[in-house]
C-alpha cells in the first residue's frame, strides 16, 4: 500500500542489456530534482520525508531499487560504480539535466559514485552522504573497528569467505521473507541508546519493517550483491571528485556502530573540500531525522558552486 503523498505504482528505466531498475518519483514535480540512495537493505519504499515536506523544501525526490532488490531486475556481479550508470539512465528518462544525490549507509558509496562518474559528475550540483562506508581496502583504516559483532560477521569480517558471507545473508534473509519484524528486531539487539531513541515509535518501526519486506520481495539478492560490491573493489577513484562542481557533504553520528564514524573521516581525508559533520551522541538511525535537512542543503545554491569548508 502507498503512503500518503507517495505514487502508488513504479516506473522503469532499462538498462542496455534490457534489465529494468524501478523507481518513483514524489513531492514537488517542479523541484529541483534529487536521487536518495537506500542503505542496505533496503528499497526506494524506505524511509524519506513526506511529500507536503517535499514540496516545502521545493524537491522532486527519485528514489529507486538497486539491482536485484524491490522490483528492480538483478546485476550479479555489479560494482558500486555501476550505480552511476543507473542514475544517468534514470535522469535521462526523466529530462533531467542538473540534479543532486543523497545516499544513506549501504548508499553513500553509490553516491560517491556519482560525483567520481567521468559521464555523469557534470551533471551532479551536489552529494551528501549519511552514515555511509569507506572502501574496505581503504588505507591506515581499520574497517571493522568500532562496528558491532552482527556487522563484522555480515561484512565478512569473522569468516571473510564469499560463500560463507553469501550464506550468512542469504539465512538473514530467509528470515525477514517468513517474518519482516524478524530482521529489525534483530538489529534492535545491537542498538545503542541513540538508535533505539530515534525507532521508538511504533510508525516509524513499520516503516522501517515495510522497507525490507519491500526490499527482499524477490529473494536475497540485493542484499547479496551490496555487500560484494562494498567489500571488493568500488572501481572508482574518488580522486576524481571535483568539489568546485559537485559540493559534498559527509555526515555520520559519532556513537554509529553499524558504520563507524571512522570511516567517514577517512572519505573527508580523500575528498578536499568536502564538509564533514560528525554529531556528538548520534548514531546510526539519527541519519533519518538529519535526512530532510541535508535534502535542504542539496537544494539550496543547486547550480552555484560549492564554498570549500570543513565543519
Amino acid at each position: 500500500m502507498a503512503r500518503e503523498g507517495e505514487p502508488a505504482e513504479a516506473q522503469f528505466a532499462y538498462r542496455a542489456d534490457n534489465r529494468r531498475v524501478a523507481f518513483e518519483v514524489s513531492g514537488d514535480p517542479d523541484g529541483f530534482p534529487i536521487f536518495l540512495m537506500h542503505g542496505t537493505p533496503g528499497s526506494r519504499r524506505g524511509p524519506k520525508p513526506r511529500g507536503i515536506v517535499l514540496h516545502r523544501l521545493g524537491i522532486k525526490l527519485i528514489s529507486y531499487d538497486r539491482p536485484g532488490y524491490g522490483d528492480s531486475d538483478r546485476f550479479e556481479g555489479r560494482h558500486v560504480a555501476d550505480a552511476a550508470r543507473d542514475v544517468e539512465m534514470i535522469a535521462d528518462k526523466l529530462g533531467l539535466e542538473r540534479f543532486s544525490v543523497a545516499g544513506r549507509s549501504g548508499g553513500g558509496p553509490h553516491a560517491l559514485a556519482c560525483a567520481a562518474s567521468e559521464r555523469l559528475r557534470h551533471r551532479v550540483a551536489g552529494v551528501a552522504v549519511l552514515v555511509g562506508l569507506a572502501p574496505s581496502d581503504a588505507g591506515e583504516l581499520d574497517w571493522f573497528a568500532g562496528m558491532n559483532a552482527d556487522n563484522v560477521r555480515g561484512f565478512g569480517g569473522i569468516d571473510p569467505d564469499t560463500a560463507s558471507v553469501v550464506e550468512e545473508i542469504r539465512r538473514r534473509a530467509e528470515r525477514t521473507i517468513e517474518d519482516p519484524r524478524f530482521l529489525l528486531e534483530d538489529l534492535m539487539l545491537q542498538m545503542t541508546a541513540a538508535d533505539r531513541r530515534v525507532v521508538n515509535t511504533p510508525a516509524l518501526r513499520q516503516l522501517i519493517t515495510d522497507n525490507y519486506e519491500s526490499a527482499l520481495k524477490a529473494g536475497p539478492y540485493g542484499w547479496i550483491d551490496d555487500v560484494l560490491a562494498l567489500r571488493r573493489s568500488w572501481k572508482l577513484d574518488l580522486r576524481m571528485i571535483d568539489t568546485t562542481v559537485t559540493k559534498i557533504r559527509l555526515w555520520h553520528g559519532a556513537d554509529d556502530t553499524f558504520a563507524p564514524a571512522s570511516h567517514t573521516r577517512w572519505l573527508a581525508a580523500q575528498i578536499p573540500g568536502a564538509e564533514i559533520q560528525v554529531r556528538p551522541g548520534a548514531a546510526h538511525f539519527d541519519a533519518m531525522e538529519e535526512l530532510p535537512r541535508i535534502l535542504h542543503w542539496l537544494a539550496s545554491d543547486a547550480y552555484a558552486p560549492p564554498v570549500r569548508a570543513l565543519i
